[in-house]
């Protein structure tokens, strides 16, 4: 076992009510309290014996369950990562590729508490996720910040009816009169961190929190509570429970992150290279994403000539400028060079641009196809991660 890192809440509770709805099947439980966010505390599970340092293993946590740990895995196969399972059932998994290097499938919340304690070294997770339950400990530190999937955001939403009907903004909401010590704004919330964190920032004084489990669009018309705070993609379910979102109301924009140990980059050995090559991975996938390698053959006197052709075209530099080779070919008895091969790189949104560019200079014969990956001479976030450590 291991040593946990919790947030506590000192709540008095007002009320526990329940409800159902038969024509949706949408089922709602709330413990409704008046909460304050106390500091993270440290609880001991099991043996205090226990010493996550001294183990030799490097351990890499991802989600269990749902969308997230589906994309997860989809994307680090993409990369030749692929994750090997011998038995679904099982919580501990390898990567064949990263040698030394052990799998835990935990809920979310989970890997960025074993990361603060020192039972994982690494993690894929939302950073929602990171921000709620890491609660801005020194020790995690973000790897890879974009990695192009869960992309969502925390937001406060409030009725579009009644008192809320023209209140626009998180600044008319702070302005509204009806909040006070004895009757403030309620906020339902799974984000007992973030949410309370906000709502001090935002100049909202009277406020009090409810956690819930279930389908939190429900509370405000069940009237459980005036707000909610949660995770928001397109907004239909908000919308369809007249629900809004305001100006200034977004808390936090969220997508995949790859997440680590400080402790474990800069003191146990063998995370550091590990997380250097998942890094240079993820990076040359990603950075490949939605970009075409586009080949045409183009006559000219010499591939200078040939190249200043090319440049001219806004569409067709490529990465740093277009790839010109000759293609020989036999003439007369003769081997010459009458033709020159052109490679660049095209994102997918110009690809039918640079087509219509490459023949309108004289290009024929183009070839199109996708690209898996595109490796800098050294990735930018590897030179941050050094940085950021101090090495």
């Amino acid at each position: 076992m291991s040593l946990v890192r919790t947030t506590v809440l000192m709540c008095s509770p007002l009320s526990t009510p329940s409800a159902s709805s038969s024509s949706n099947r949408v089922s709602v439980k709330f413990a409704v309290s008046r909460c304050s966010v106390a500091s993270p505390t440290t609880v001991v599970n099991g043996n205090v014996d226990n010493k996550p340092w001294e183990r030799n293993e490097v351990r890499l946590g991802l989600p269990s369950k749902g969308r997230m740990a589906t994309d997860t895995l989809d994307l680090l196969k993409d990369c030749q990562l692929a994750v090997r399972q011998v038995n679904p059932r099982q919580y501990v998994a390898e990567i064949p590729q990263l040698s030394n290097l052990e799998v835990w499938f935990q809920r979310p919340k989970d890997i960025v508490r074993k990361l603060v304690s020192g039972d994982l070294d690494l993690g894929i997770v939302g950073l929602d996720t990171v921000m709620e339950y890491g609660q801005g400990d020194e020790d995690l530190i973000l790897v890879h910040d974009s990695l192009d999937y869960g992309e969502c955001h925390l937001s406060l939403a409030i009725p579009k009816y009644g008192i809320f009907e023209n209140v626009n903004s998180l600044k008319d909401l702070a302005q509204m009169p009806q909040w006070t010590p004895e009757r403030p704004l309620r906020v339902a919330t799974g984000f007992t961190y973030l949410a309370p964190k906000f709502m001090k920032q935002g100049g909202l004084r009277h406020v009090s929190f409810s956690t819930a489990d279930g389908a939190l669009e429900a509370a405000p018309a069940m009237g459980i509570a005036d707000a909610i705070v949660d995770l928001v993609s397109s907004g239909t379910t908000l919308r369809e429970n007249n629900l809004k979102e305001i100006d200034g109301g977004i808390i936090l924009e969220s997508q995949a992150v790859l997440v680590a140990s400080r402790r474990s980059l800069t003191q146990r050995k063998g995370v550091l290279d590990i997380t250097h090559e998942m890094l240079e991975r993820l990076e040359a996938h990603l950075r490949a994403a939605g970009q075409f390698k586009v080949t045409a053959n183009m006559r000219g006197n010499s591939a200078e000539e040939v190249a200043r052709r090319v440049i001219s075209q806004p569409s067709l530099s490529g990465l740093q400028g277009p790839t010109i080779s000759p293609v020989f070919t036999k003439r007369d008895g003769r081997v010459a060079a009458d033709y020159y091969a052109i490679d660049i790189c095209v994102p997918k949104k110009a690809l039918y641009k640079s087509v219509q560019q490459l023949r309108q200079i004289g290009g024929s014969g183009v070839l199109v196809s996708p690209l898996t990956y595109i490796f800098d001479e050294e990735t930018p976030r590897w030179r941050q991660l050094l940085s950021n450590l101090g090495l």
